[in-house]
């Protein structure tokens, strides 16, 4: 079962000694079993992370409590690949750790997401703290280089005329590389930066050696060992060529999707650079020529696409850019009105209020994110970057608030988000207890007495309310036993008529009833060396009741009309929601029968009683749903999880599963909520108690048997007795009515 979980997974001795890697972990490192045992899968962890690695695997050991750590892992082609590393303990009844368990998850993507999304706000930082464009190049080139490993990062720009490429920023790239190519004409066949700012489009060269893109540059590129180059243009919004970002390899290399996005990724945040520190260099000419005019500095701002605000000292609207009046359809009488102020949410104001209230009283630079109504009436996210305007005496006159679009970096932010989360969960899932769900302190109990009888061959009775999960504790048993490699046999006595339980259970010989055409195996026989679960066990039929105790007692049977004795190397567990005492009581249940079943009793809680594990249960189960309606449900209503919490859940889990399935169907967006309607429990539907229940019963019984024997004239056997008609065996009517003492003479 291990070797098909999807996760490297893997578990250690106390001392931390590596002891057992399933398949997918040692074809993933290509190791052999005996090569990675104890310390040996060091190896395969990259160098500069394997002391750090070690350092807090020695850390989690001393503590004694689950850890998680980030690495590079070494796949068997030598290509590293980041992997979150997981361990836990797993202790015995007296709190001593035996074994760790641990999982090693692959989230190289989500590394490289992450420190695209770095790049871009360190981008905006650098922009926003006025760093010089060659700096804020020079750090992208940086990070795409530590990200990819084996490549060589550059940005060029074009002139102002647009007919060169002059380098800008490259840090790994050979002196005699960069002069060769200063300045580098845009045509056709310039290489991969000089075709891709012609063509406004990527281009990628496998192998510089022999593709003809590269037939003037060949030879002084091989000669500095380049063999690949790939070439991203850097386009404006309106589709200016501001220049290019490329890539450069020393062996021949065909990118794969993700080369692709990181190339896209990192042309993206470039541009985010160039036209932010454009903007910038606009607006710094801008302020320069305030004191000129204020009509000057008006129509240069106008001319700026960035959208600009100017301010009172403290803080009040007085103009706004052209920028601003196209995005958000205010007009310019409308800046000082209210109006304009109805394009900010609300809440974005309200939490930002004393933010900015502080930072204007400071007197100094300051940003922040916020949403802005467009005039198609949707929102977009922007950063804010304020700088003021002193005069002579150091007093702010002025407020210029420049607004940056980063609507697309917010949405890859969230859906990272959901990535890690749905990670996370992915991550959770493989430490779940088979597939029992919750941490409540009722359930922990549970599972403490699973984990304590399964390793025994002990009988097993679990009680509960139906829909509690027995099935489920009878399999988890199962799987824990020694017994977990052979079959897990299911029988529901109450499906089965009385009449063919006994054939059911213990097979029968040809010939043994009408209709037994050949011979055939029964249940026991089936579930040979491993385990047979009897739900419902109290509505067994006393003839099977004595057969079922033979076999418990002497782990023997015999089939029906047969006289083989058959071992019965079997492990019984039994289930029912009945209330076996009151059985007995009644004379409806054998005693010994139960006392030879209840040898390690389990009690299921009813989901009532173990309510803090509605919610966890409530996200498995929409998760689950959702997979399989192919649709995307992101969040659960809130109201919907008080109304799940306070619900009784009269069905248990087997309830929640069914409402929960229902809502998914008819969900449309991606809230989850469950109609109110369907968890209403009125007081006047809830069955009331008048009298003993026992007495209630027996009275009603003999009133059943009663009748039916008046209306056979007394006869208890055949197709027209009143066995036959209430559905019981002879036998059991038999002994119904001696208890009962009812008199056939009368009834008749």
């Amino acid at each position: 079962m291990v070797d098909t979980i999807p996760t490297l997974a893997w578990s250690a001795r106390p001392d931390g000694s590596a002891e057992f890697f399933n398949r997918r972990w040692l074809d993933y490192a290509g190791l052999s079993s005996e090569e990675a045992a104890d310390w040996g899968w060091t190896v395969a962890v990259h160098p500069e992370d394997c002391m750090r690695l070690t350092d807090y695997w020695q850390q989690v050991l001393a503590s004694g409590e689950p850890g998680e750590i980030e690495a590079r892992l070494r796949r068997y082609d030598g290509e590293y690949r980041w992997f979150l590393f997981r361990a836990e303990p797993l202790r015995n009844e007296f709190g001593e750790i035996i074994r760790w368990y641990g999982a090693n998850t692959d989230v190289e993507e989500r590394k490289r997401a992450e420190a695209l999304l770095e790049a871009e706000k360190r981008t905006l930082e650098m922009l926003s703290g006025g760093a010089p464009l060659t700096d804020i190049l020079e750090n992208l080139c940086n990070t795409i280089d530590e990200q990819a490993g084996d490549t060589v990062s550059t940005v060029m720009l074009t002139d102002a005329d647009g007919v060169l490429l002059w380098p800008a920023a490259g840090p790994r790239l050979a002196k005699g590389w960069i002069e060769a190519i200063t300045p580098l004409k845009i045509g056709p066949a310039i290489g991969s930066c000089g075709s891709a700012a012609f063509l406004k489009q990527r281009v990628i060269v496998s192998d510089i050696a022999t593709d003809p893109l590269w037939a003037e540059y060949r030879e002084v590129a091989l000669s500095y060992g380049l063999r690949a180059a790939w070439s991203q243009p850097l386009l404006s919004k309106n589709q200016q060529v501001l220049g290019t970002f490329g890539m450069y390899y020393s062996e021949p290399r065909v990118p794969s999707e993700r080369d692709l996005r990181l190339i896209e990724g990192a042309g993206h945040i470039a541009v985010i650079a160039i036209e932010g520190e454009r903007a910038q260099s606009a607006l710094a000419k801008a302020y320069d020529e305030i004191a000129k005019s204020e009509a000057d500095l008006r129509t240069t701002l106008d001319a700026i696409p960035q959208l600009i605000i100017a301010t009172g000292p403290e803080g009040d609207f007085l103009y706004a850019n052209r920028a601003v009046h196209e995005y958000t359809g205010v007009t310019k009488e409308e800046v000082r009105s209210r109006k304009f102020q109805e394009v900010f949410p609300s809440e974005d104001s309200e939490r930002l209020r004393e933010q900015r209230e502080a930072a204007i009283s400071r007197k100094v630079p300051f940003d922040y994110e916020r949403r802005v109504r467009g005039a198609d009436g949707h929102y977009r996210w922007f950063l804010v970057h304020y700088n003021p305007l002193l005069d002579e005496r150091g007093e702010v006159i002025r407020w210029y608030a420049t607004a940056t679009d980063i609507e697309d970096r917010k949405q890859e932010e969230e859906r990272t988000r959901q990535e890690n989360s749905a990670l996370r969960e992915e991550i959770d899932h493989v430490f779940m207890f088979e597939e029992i769900i919750g941490s409540s302190p009722t359930l922990k109990t549970v599972l403490s007495s699973i984990v304590k009888v399964a390793p025994t061959d002990c009988t097993v009775l679990i009680t509960g309310e139906t829909g509690t999960g027995k099935e489920l504790i009878a399999r988890a048993i199962h799987k824990g036993s020694l017994r977990a490699d052979q079959p897990f046999i299911s029988v529901n006595c109450a499906a089965i008529p009385a009449s063919l339980i006994a054939s059911e259970l213990f097979g029968h010989e040809k010939g043994a009833f009408t209709g037994a055409l050949q011979s055939r195996q029964g249940r026991f026989e089936l579930a040979k060396s491993g385990t047979i679960f009897l739900d419902e066990i109290g509505e067994l039929p006393a003839e099977t009741q004595i057969a079922l105790l033979r076999v418990l007692q002497e782990r023997q049977f015999e089939r029906v009309g047969g006289t083989r004795v058959i071992c019965a190397d079997v492990r019984v567990i039994a289930a029912t929601n009945r209330d076996l005492a009151a059985a007995i009581a009644s004379g409806w249940f054998r005693a010994d029968l139960f006392y030879r079943l209840n040898v390690f009793p389990i009690q299921v809680p009813p989901l009532r009683n173990r309510r803090e594990d509605i919610p966890m249960l409530l996200e498995y189960f929409v998760m689950r749903y959702a997979e399989k309606a192919k649709k995307r449900i992101s969040k659960i209503d809130r109201n919907t999880l008080k109304l799940c919490q306070a619900y009784p859940w009269p069905g248990n889990i087997r309830e929640l599963q069914n409402i929960v399935e229902r809502s998914v169907i008819l969900t449309t967006g991606d809230t989850f909520r469950i109609d109110e309607a369907w968890l209403s429990c009125p007081d006047g539907a809830r069955p009331k108690s008048f009298g003993r229940l026992k007495e209630t019963l027996k009275r009603h019984e003999k009133e059943l048997i009663e009748a039916a024997l008046a209306e056979s004239d007394g006869k208890v056997a055949g197709t027209s007795g009143a066995a036959a008609k209430l559905g019981i065996p002879r036998s059991t009517l038999d002994l119904k009515i001696k208890q009962l003492k009812i008199k056939k003479n009368v009834v008749r």
